[in-house]
């Protein structure tokens, strides 16, 4: 979903790898997964026998908040998209988003499809034409039942990627330019947010955009931690973006929410998104440079595409089928999504990514 990070040096050409980046990548995909398996209802009951909340009676509230691991992952998009296109050419651009996302998106799909067509497999397949247009990653917009229920952030992420590119990548990337793109993305979102147009609310993301436009903030401190500007952009968008996400996830008052977050766990957990970048942008973490954090960012993007169906159908064999406690089937679910994470990353993503990011870089 993100491309690898790294650091800039300002004293020579050469770049060195924020790791504490990667590690906090997996804890955003760690906190995703235990709110599929573990802190909401839907299909997942059907995988347990029951309610996620009657397996787990105390953590399933706390799992409830793990929804939140992807307005972390925007923020961390926005630090690493600003980064990754900051003096490189549209076409280069393109091809580095574009062989970062499809291999493993595509064979997702393929593998989910698959193993939901088993007859053994309780939950129901996608018809073939739907799984088809899913292979283009624009079912969302189209209307298209989705394969992978985590794709419409994906959705989101192309949205951002787009209006990156064209403001930003195009013009080519300079500290003003990109504070120009943040406070317009702010204003126009804003807008949008109060007219009320679907067509403005599709492109510019009123309830997403502060997150990635976060982060963006958050690369300029990491350039310059001196920089009023780039601090201005990082406070308005966590107001706002704590917000959106109060707005959005706050169930209170619903009697029949699976679990009922509160406005100061949501706020919370939105902080604690933005002060992890920012430790990461300031140097703070610097000495989080464990060489395994570089393997668990790697697997972070396969991991949280395959993780949420084909982790229903483990729950169901290891917990209905042999009997295993809840406990041992969560962490027994969580260990096979991260290894077959690291079979699709081995055997999928490193050989096809440099290939497709070739072809694209030649291509006319």
């Amino acid at each position: 979903m993100i491309e690898t990070p790294r650091r800039p040096d300002r004293t020579a050409p050469r770049e060195t790898r924020l790791r504490a980046l990667d590690g906090l990548r997996l804890v955003a995909a760690l906190m995703v997964a235990a709110y599929h398996y573990g802190g909401r209802g839907g299909e997942v009951t059907a995988a347990w026998g029951s309610s996620p909340k009657d397996q787990f009676p105390t953590l399933s509230g706390y799992f409830a908040y793990g929804c939140l691991g992807v307005q972390v992952f925007f923020v961390i998009s926005g630090f690493v998209i600003c980064m990754s296109g900051w003096g490189r050419p549209l076409k280069s651009f393109f091809a580095s988003r574009a062989s970062r996302l499809l291999p493993a998106y595509w064979v997702a799909v393929l593998l989910v499809t698959a193993v939901f067509a088993l007859p053994m497999v309780a939950f129901k397949a996608v018809a073939p034409s739907d799984a088809l247009v899913n292979m283009t990653m624009l079912q969302q917009p189209l209307g298209v039942d989705r394969v992978l229920g985590v794709c419409w952030t994906l959705w989101a992420e192309v949205r951002f990627y787009v209006l990156f590119a064209l403001c930003v990548v195009l013009p080519g990337a300079s500290r003003r330019r990109v504070v120009m793109f943040c406070a317009g993305w702010t204003l126009a979102a804003a807008i949008a947010q109060a007219s009320k147009e679907p067509l403005l609310d599709i492109v510019l993301m009123p309830e997403y955009a502060p997150f990635f436009i976060g982060g963006v903030g958050l690369y300029l401190v990491h350039r310059d931690r001196r920089d009023v500007y780039a601090w201005g952009i990082v406070a308005v968008s966590f107001l706002i973006g704590q917000h959106y996400a109060v707005r959005g996830l706050w169930n209170a008052a619903d009697p029949n929410a699976f679990a009922h977050r509160t406005t100061l766990g949501i706020v919370a957990v939105v902080a604690f998104g933005f002060l992890a970048v920012t430790a990461i942008a300031l140097g703070w973490l610097n000495r989080v440079n464990w060489r395994w954090l570089t393997v668990a960012g790697a697997l972070t993007y396969p991991f949280y595409l395959v993780h949420e169906h084909l982790g229903w159908v483990v729950i169901h064999a290891l917990h209905i089928g042999l009997g295993l406690p809840s406990a041992e089937t969560f962490a027994l679910t969580v260990a096979s999504m991260l290894l077959l994470a690291w079979l699709m990353n081995r055997y999928v993503e490193k050989p096809l990514t440099p290939k497709l990011r070739s072809a694209l870089a030649k291509a006319r």
